[in-house]
């Protein structure tokens, strides 16, 4: 096997091993793609500024998230069907952050249930929340994470209803894969996953399977999630989800500044500046130019981070200096997941925090919660101006 010294050199063994829908299924966006393009182009647009003659002798890449010790400012953000990159994967995700010392947030539309990723970890560990029509299993899902010991709820916003992913239709997306002729063809040549997923019994969705009620197979639960995300979302269900909750909260999916007042409002402990790593609402701000106007406008009232397009420990960098206190990423994680298992989620853990640090050295900079807007040269035309 080649070195493997970036985040893009994991990607290229991952699309290797991968089925081609679950592949995909992580490269895609809504419709013509162009906010998914743009979380990842718009970074480019940053410069750093170089410095020189420094000590740049005992650096720290160490920090906090919502007064979490994190040992570089990055969580691993919550990704659907994660245990369809690879056997258990969410279990596997999982065990790599918690070794490296970083948060891990698993999805509600996760493989493996929050009851496998506690029994295979030994510290507290994340949820993200999908608002469903059935608030019985809401408030089901909520107990679990209590007992489960989750320390922080994760409610993303900008799910309401599905964007349109023409990928994942045309592919025909499910979990497990269905056995069309073309599935068939696709992964009779991944030899590797299709050993994995014999080798384990967790195929659905273990959020939901036998625990909403009347689903117990596949057919059931196609149809149920079809038509469970609710569209009447607003504050005043937050504020319930959060008093219900009664721990720290995360609010993910804020793009705009007055949606961040709200967020501010319900007593939020952080908002994630997102748009969905633009699977949702294409055509949208990419979330590095979203994230000065909502720090202008929330300050240090609350705890802000990003996700979208961070793929190099510069993307993290670059956050951290225009004033956000964490980032996630996905896409990352998932490519090394999909490569390598657990070892590949902890190698792009791993060349995020070198590059992070080679990076904050070659600016003059010895510690990552020093860093801001002055070590960065950023273009006048980057922060847009809303009418």
């Amino acid at each position: 096997m080649a070195t493997i010294t970036n985040v893009e050199d994991l990607k290229k063994i991952y699309k290797r091993r991968v089925p081609k829908m679950f592949y995909d299924y992580t490269e895609s966006g809504s419709w013509t793609e162009q906010t998914f393009r743009d979380n990842v182009n718009d970074f480019e647009k940053l410069r750093f500024r170089q410095r020189v003659a420094v000590d740049m002798t005992g650096r720290s890449t160490a920090s906090k998230m919502i007064g979490q010790d994190v040992s570089i400012p990055v969580a691993l953000a919550p990704v659907g069907l994660t245990g369809m990159q690879y056997a258990d994967g969410e279990i596997l995700a999982a065990r790599a952050a918690e070794k490296f010392g970083v948060p891990f947030t698993l999805s509600t539309m996760s493989v493996c249930s929050i009851e496998d990723v506690a029994e295979n970890t030994t510290k507290p560990f994340w949820l993200q929340l999908y608002m469903m029509k059935d608030t019985d299993y809401i408030s089901r899902l909520i107990q679990r994470a209590k007992n489960a010991k989750v320390s922080a709820l994760v409610i993303t916003l900008d799910l309401q209803i599905l964007g349109q992913r023409h990928k994942d239709l045309k592919n025909g997306l499910s979990t497990p894969p269905k056995l069309t002729l073309r599935t068939m063809a696709n992964l009779a040549t991944k030899w590797s996953w299709g050993l994995g997923m014999l080798g384990t019994k967790r195929r659905f969705f273990g959020n939901i399977v036998g625990h909403a009620t009347n689903v117990t197979d596949t057919t059931s639960l196609s149809s149920w999630t079809a038509e469970q995300f609710d569209p009447s979302l607003d504050w005043d269900k937050v504020k319930q989800i959060k008093n219900e909750w009664g721990g720290k909260v995360i609010l993910k999916g804020i793009l705009d500044s007055e949606d961040a007042k709200m967020a501010l409002n319900v007593g939020a402990d952080a908002i994630i500046v997102s748009n969905h790593g633009g699977r949702q609402l294409d055509g949208a701000i990419s979330s590095i130019k979203a994230l000065p106007s909502i720090l202008d406008t929330v300050g240090d009232k609350i705890e802000v981070h990003i996700d979208g397009g961070i793929r190099t420990g510069q993307d993290v960098l670059k956050c951290m200096a225009m004033g956000a206190k964490g980032t996630y990423i996905g896409r990352a994680y998932t490519y090394g997941l999909g490569a390598l298992g657990e070892k590949g989620v902890t190698k792009t853990l791993e060349i995020l925090q070198k590059e992070m640090d080679v990076t904050m050295a070659l600016c003059g900079e010895k510690n990552i919660l020093k860093v801001s807007k002055k070590n960065l040269l950023i273009p006048k035309d980057f922060i847009p101006e809303w009418i």
